[in-house]
């Protein structure tokens, strides 16, 4: 960017201030609240139309050759300049100018002018011959001149461009070439055009696939506006009507975007959301009275389903008119082999043999799918598959869903051994899983404010689907190596298929989701004909299907009420199975960040606790201490330590020690803590954690009332997370601790982290006085724009000698200790604490004691204390 200068003429000075005042009135005009999108592209136009007659003044005072030409290329050569765009030029110079040197003054001279005006202008100076020298080498050139338009100069000069251009153009390695880059800007953004903050311009289904398209048919000279492509044929003029409907909100929410940001803007921000929402007569709205909170509906929400459906409508006639194009530039007729006398294999493709096939044989379209699945060799739909469904859509109505021979099709996708998850995500781009499935349309482009899920709910609910049927796909058994044995001896996967569609089907609509999935589960299995059994599963599964993960990490998994409890509400082993199979599934598909080894952990824990009482054991406290202390005994055996030396360490210890620990670690910490009872030393070691993620950490120190604060004070200092906290006391009054805890910005190797813990935590410890101030952390920008409002739940467990505390708040650095101070400050012994982070959200649990509990005062003190901080107070 050239600096503005030291002086600016006041010729230009005063062009300058016209055009801020003219382009600051048509800014103003595109923030009017609910405008519609019919004037956005004047709009465009006007902007472009005021940067040309600046360009223009400027150019006339700059003293270029005459037959030089000024060029405007990419969105400003299209007319869609947006108010924060570059201004991109090209100083079309002819071949050997007179005078080299003052041609090259004088377009230096204009693009400073240029900037001094007040445009952001991206400018290059070449020749004809350089021109296409350059074009023959980068295919950005090339796409930028095939929308190239003057702005003023010799008309002559440019149009011996574009005709040398066209000459040259290669159109169908133009193409390779553009297509590959499509699909490389895809993956950037997932491949999906539901991202929680999505780039209305790069995303899938954003304005670059429709430029993508303009510029591939241009090149291949079918036209240049959608109107063209119409006549062309590529296009029906129903088509061209969607594509300018969602092409003209695209370009309205990027310009508002530009406008509100005060920059060059085209990602939806979360801190953009609700103020763009505004711009549209968006505002929130609050739950009905006496209704459920979660009924309530954010202006933010209703604007980015907007562009929701807006980007996967491009996203499908995108696919279209691209496939049309390629079959104008076929060299060769594709071959077409006959499936059926309603399909066939077109080059791979599948094609109807006739386009108003849907229309006169709605049952067809879900024998698309179905022939998509069962036959080898088909890669997807033609253009003209996909172009009879896009107008199929009115045809999938009440009568469609309610045809018997539909249902039948629709179970048949869903039993068969393989394609499933590719034919129910083609059927969602499609539209027809949302017409056929109708709950499920009501969860498409639905976003959700929880601030784990990277993904709307139907994506979530596919990618959930996707894990389960890889559990069943021996390519994938290293993944999750028990959900593979679990689901090899699963009957009937096509069951946990079905409790995958719905689990979260009834999101956004207020009130309790799995309830009303479990609601819908069961109205899907009664209409296609699921046997009473099947059925009765399915919606045990939908409405269970958070249970597992919150008892997992919630409560205490060493009571054994705990275990039998939840082993009662499964009722049986194939219920237990498939709830596993669907949360370990369902939490791998929230987000990259949600899963963790140490959350498998606990599920697997459960899981196998809860199978053993199943299996009509009932669990013996006594006899699951001597078991694991017979397995620790082994342990130590091939340490060579000698008997009376765990037994000192053993003695000290209650049952609830044994219960909370298993074998391998009981064994870890008799070998490193035997020689130190009774010392009054305070021993730390650390050691990779066996869930295979983080490390573990062991304290072993004089009991004190501020012992676990001075430990999560010297984590959060040193850059750690408490994944897991497990607190004991001896009879000895020793503290004998175990962290699992993983390091935030992990710098150095595993054994480097393990030493510095080692050698600092115990000093930490020996500190005296008032613990250290939390460090001063900001919240996420996703944390700012979707806050969670905090909740702490204080009872007491079933023995009435503990209480439980659940806390759950917004994510930050540093949570745990400010928790920790709080119940320091009122004397509370934590003896088990569970950390779970869920993405950006925070869900903990400990176990406490202390007298201050049995006061409802301190009780409702020690809460709001709490709140305030976990609200950031």
């Amino acid at each position: 960017m050239r600096p503005e200068s030291a002086a600016i003429a006041p010729e230009v000075a005063a062009l300058r201030a016209a055009y801020q005042r003219d382009k600051a009135a048509l800014e103003a005009v595109l923030l009017v609240p609910g405008a519609s999108t019919r004037g956005i592209r004047s709009l465009l136009r006007r902007l472009t139309r005021l940067a040309d007659r600046l360009l223009c003044r400027l150019w006339r005072r700059s003293r270029l050759p005459r037959t030089a030409a000024l060029v405007a290329v990419g969105g400003y050569g299209r007319e869609q300049l947006f108010p924060h765009s570059d201004v991109d030029v090209l100083v079309l110079l002819p071949e050997g100018a007179a005078d080299a040197a003052q041609v090259q003054a004088s377009v230096e001279a204009f693009i400073g002018s240029c900037w001094d005006a007040g445009l952001e202008i991206g400018a290059s100076v070449r020749s004809v011959a350089e021109c296409l020298r350059e074009s023959a080498a980068n295919v950005t050139v090339q796409t930028a001149l095939l929308e190239s338009r003057r702005v003023c100069g010799s008309a002559a000069l440019l149009a011996e461009l574009c005709r040398r251009h066209a000459a040259q153009l290669d159109v169908r390695a133009f193409m390779v070439t553009k297509t590959l880059e499509m699909r490389q800007r895809h993956t950037r953004h997932d491949n999906t055009p539901y991202a929680l903050e999505p780039n209305c311009k790069e995303s899938p289904g954003g304005l670059r696939d429709l430029h993508l398209i303009l510029w591939l048919a241009r090149a291949a000279g079918l036209g240049h506006t959608w109107r063209a492509l119409a006549a062309s044929g590529l296009a029906t003029p129903f088509e061209v009507r969607q594509i300018e409907r969602n092409e003209a909100l695209l370009f309205l929410i990027r310009a508002r975007l530009h406008v509100l940001a005060g920059r060059r803007e085209d990602r939806l921000l979360f801190d953009l959301q609700t103020a763009v929402a505004a711009t549209f007569g968006h505002i929130d709205s609050p739950a009905r009275a006496g209704a459920d909170p979660r009924s309530a509906a954010r202006a933010s929400e209703a604007l980015m389903r907007r562009y929701y459906w807006a980007a996967k409508a491009v996203s499908q006639l995108m696919q279209i008119l691209l496939l049309g194009i390629e079959e104008r530039l076929a060299p060769q007729q594709l071959q077409c082999a006959a499936l059926n006398a309603r399909f066939a294999d077109r080059g791979g493709l599948l094609e109807v043999a006739s386009d108003s096939l849907y229309l006169q044989q709605p049952g067809a379209i879900l024998e698309t799918f179905l022939l998509y699945q069962t036959t080898p060799g088909l890669q997807g739909l033609s253009a003209r598959t996909l172009r009879a469904l896009y107008n199929a859509r009115p045809a999938m109505d009440a009568r469609f869903r309610r045809d018997p021979a539909n249902r039948a099709l629709f179970m048949a996708i869903l039993r068969q051994p393989s394609g499933i998850t590719h034919a129910l995500r083609l059927m969602n781009q499609t539209s027809v899983l949302g017409r056929y499935l109708w709950p499920f349309r009501r969860i498409v482009g639905q976003m959700q404010h929880d601030l784990f899920h990277v993904y709307t709910v139907d994506q979530h609910t596919l990618m959930v689907l996707r894990n389960v049927r890889r559990f069943f796909l021996p390519e994938h058994t290293h993944e999750y190596p028990l959900c593979s044995r679990l689901a090899g001896g699963w009957h009937k996967p096509w069951v946990l298929y079905v409790a995958a569609l719905f689990h979260d089907i009834g999101k956004g609509r207020g009130g309790d989701h799995s309830r009303i999935g479990a609601l819908e589960a069961r109205h899907f299995c009664r209409q296609h004909g699921i046997g009473a059994e099947d059925a009765r599963l399915i919606e045990f599964l939908v409405a269970e299907h958070l249970t597992l993960s919150q008892v997992a990490q919630k409560q205490d998994l060493s009571d054994p009420a705990v275990v039998q409890a939840f082993a009662a509400r499964m009722g049986s082993e194939r219920h237990l199975t498939g709830l596993y199979l669907l949360t370990v599934a369902d939490i791998r598909g929230t987000s990259p960040k949600v899963w963790s080894a140490w959350k498998g952990k606990l599920l697997e824990d459960l899981y196998h606790a809860a199978l053993r009482v199943l299996g009509g054991s009932v669990p013996d406290p006594a006899a699951e201490v001597e078991a694991r202390k017979r397995e620790a005994l082994i342990l130590l055996a091939l340490h060579a330590l000698p008997p009376e030396a765990y037994q000192r360490l053993w003695a000290t210890l209650d049952v609830g020690y044994f219960m909370r620990h298993h074998a391998p670690d009981i064994a870890w910490h008799a070998r490193h803590l035997s020689r130190h009872v009774g010392t009054g030393q305070s021993v730390v070691r650390a050691r990779r954690s066996l869930a295979g993620e983080g490390l573990e950490v062991l304290i072993y120190a004089p009991d004190e009332a501020e012992l676990f604060l001075r430990i999560c004070g010297y984590f959060d200092n040193a850059g750690f997370s408490i994944l897991d906290a497990r607190v004991h006391t001896t009879s000895d009054a020793q503290a004998l601790d175990t962290f699992q805890v993983v390091a935030t910005d992990p710098v150095g190797s595993r054994r480097e982290l393990i030493q510095r813990i080692e050698s600092e935590l115990p000093h930490a410890l020996a500190q005296r006085g008032a613990p250290p101030e939390p460090k001063p952390r900001r919240a996420s920008r996703r944390a700012r724009s979707f806050p969670i409002a905090p909740r702490v739940s204080l009872h007491p467990d079933e023995s009435g000698q503990r209480w439980l505390l659940s806390l759950s708040a917004a994510d930050r650095a540093g949570l745990l200790y400010r928790v920790a101070r709080v119940l320091s400050r009122h004397g509370l012994s934590i003896q088990l604490a569970k950390v779970s982070t869920l993405g950006e959200r925070v869900e903990d649990s400990f176990l406490l004691h202390g007298p201050e509990l049995q006061s409802s005062s301190r009780q409702i003190e020690i809460e709001t204390e709490l709140l305030a901080t976990l609200a950031g107070g």
